[in-house]
């Protein structure tokens, strides 16, 4: 008898393929509200993958500044009640403190991180300088990333997941958090890797969306060097990483990736001596053409 996965549950649907349709149970991913409460005051809602939920509620305590360290969570209570889940969170006076002078109510989304803050300064809060000295060989990068899909258990099933992986710096992951949204994943991450105390110097985080500025600072808040993404970054992401001293790497696929922010952190093999057209042309990033073509395409 299989048992059904955490995180996922099965629905009757209706399948339309090569012109006859098909009745069957297929398996989508749960989403339930996940209020986040800090000494018995509720901080944050949001909506999420049940699963890992300790991981979570530390790695979001850490990513948003709440936490110093993984020592101020003295211990977190799940309670499933009938319109969600709740994280009662017994934490540290410092953090309390700091907590209620900053305080927000967040109604979370699957698509953005950072809304329902209450002020621009909320949204744009400053980023520690990373400290970490992380050096990634190319290879590794693509290496990770295109073994990340195999590591996917909930998305393989349910095709609605994000995942954000630890990779070290052979690109071999050993930690691996999915959730129906993609800050969400990571904050699960930065949990797990706070609880399997990690080194950050020894690997980088891969992370299967896009690089929006709230993953930027959740990864810096996390302390690591580099910050992989499979999709492109936004313009706020790109210079929050640069501020930060945190490498942004974007668009990875099998025979390359861009580097958007601090090159430096990449270990590339040198270029050739004498390099043909058509080198050059590979180098230059895809998306430099389209952009090229749209811009001939509609300037008057």
């Amino acid at each position: 008898m299989l048992t059904t996965p955490q995180g996922a549950s099965q629905v009757p649907v209706l399948r339309w393929r090569d012109g006859t349709s098909h009745a069957l149970d297929d398996w989508v991913c749960d989403e339930v509200p996940v209020a986040l409460e800090f000494n018995g005051i509720s901080h944050a809602v949001m909506l999420a993958t049940p699963c890992d939920l300790e991981d979570f509620a530390l790695g979001f305590g850490l990513s948003e500044g709440i936490f110093e360290n993984a020592g101020e969570l003295y211990g977190c209570e799940v309670e499933v009640g009938g319109a969600g889940i709740t994280l009662h969170m017994d934490v540290s006076a410092r953090s309390f403190a700091g907590l209620k002078q900053r305080r927000r109510t967040l109604a979370g989304r699957t698509g953005c991180g950072v809304c329902g803050t209450e002020s621009l300064a909320e949204v744009l809060r400053p980023v520690p300088v990373v400290s970490s000295s992380t050096q990634v060989q190319a290879e590794a990068i693509v290496r990770a990333m295109r073994s990340m899909k195999d590591r996917q258990i909930l998305n393989a099933l349910t095709g609605s997941t994000h995942a954000a992986a630890w990779c070290d710096l052979h690109g071999d992951i050993h930690l691996l958090r999915e959730d129906v949204g993609r800050h969400n994943a990571l904050d699960k991450l930065i949990g797990a890797l706070a609880r399997a105390r990690w080194d950050v110097d020894k690997g980088f985080i891969a992370v299967t969306s896009r690089a929006s500025i709230e993953m930027v600072q959740k990864a810096a808040m996390a302390k690591t060097g580099l910050l992989v993404a499979v999709s492109a970054p936004t313009q706020l992401a790109v210079s929050t990483a640069q501020q930060a001293g945190m490498g942004l790497v974007g668009l990875v696929r099998q025979d390359g990736f861009v580097v958007y922010a601090q090159p430096g952190r990449i270990l590339m093999p040198a270029p050739a001596a004498d390099p043909s057209r058509r080198q050059m042309k590979e180098r230059r990033p895809e998306r430099a053409y389209k952009h090229q073509e749209i811009t001939e395409r509609f300037s008057p």
